[in-house]
């Protein structure tokens, strides 16, 4: 194993497309961090493979910011999400359902799901370097938010950290024997929500076209649970070869 990076940032996201939260440490379950995206709303009648409401869909969702509380405990996590407008509730609250109605124009439902709403693997990740090429061939200031990694992985000694070239590989997440392991398993392609500033959900097409142009439309990589463990900022990071 070699080191090809540091984990700069750690991100959870309690509801799927709504604003997560930074932490200094999480624990990484066999599907994902624990607590990301276990809430997702469902667009009433819709019977497509993907039904959720996302910032796709209605960009100011973007604005509405998810997180745990002290309450409630890893399997049954008590989530409350502050509106835009400054007003703090429930998740599960009427009052944000019907609010998030009268955006949107259509009835949603909230559901829940334990083992996580996930667009494909559990954890998803991206690197400094990609986001960095991407501002130069954009010319926009990029908030590693608009990208909605779990891991942000910062580059050592200024060597690029080129995360599409792992995958089939593994991670190790930290260097001691507790230390979690994930299996880069995808490229993540990326969709229009890349395109929103993650805190006034403005439009930026630049940024997708810039992902479509020079990386064949993708940006980051998901992968899958090998090991558990905790993971923190800071935490240094080993691809293994095998």
């Amino acid at each position: 194993m070699h080191q090809v990076g540091t984990i700069k940032s750690i991100f959870r996201y309690p509801v799927k497309s709504m604003a997560g939260e930074q932490l200094t440490s999480a624990e990484l379950g066999w599907h994902g961090i624990n607590g990301d995206r276990r809430f997702a709303f469902v667009r009433a009648g819709n019977m497509s493979g993907f039904p959720w409401l996302t910032a796709s869909k209605m960009p100011e969702l973007i604005r509405y910011k998810a997180y745990h509380t002290d309450a409630g405990d890893a399997l049954s996590p008590s989530v409350r999400v502050r509106t835009p407008d400054g007003i703090d509730v429930e998740v599960e609250s009427e009052s944000l359902r019907q609010q998030l109605i009268a955006a949107y124009g259509t009835d949603i439902t909230l559901i829940r799901v334990d083992n996580g709403i996930f667009d494909d693997s559990p954890v998803s990740l991206i690197s400094t370097t990609t986001i960095k090429n991407l501002e130069t061939e954009s010319g926009c200031s990029l908030d590693a938010r608009r990208f909605r990694p779990n891991l942000l992985i910062e580059s050592i000694n200024n060597a690029p950290v080129l995360e599409a070239t792992w995958i089939g590989k593994t991670l190790v997440l930290g260097d001691h024997a507790q230390s979690p392991a994930v299996r880069i398993t995808i490229q993540d392609v990326r969709c229009v929500m890349v395109n929103l500033d993650p805190e006034t959900a403005v439009a930026e097409p630049r940024v997708l076209k810039t992902i479509a142009r020079s990386q064949k439309n993708c940006a980051g990589v998901y992968a899958s649970m090998m090991k558990v463990g905790t993971v923190s900022a800071g935490d240094r990071v080993f691809l293994d070869e095998d």
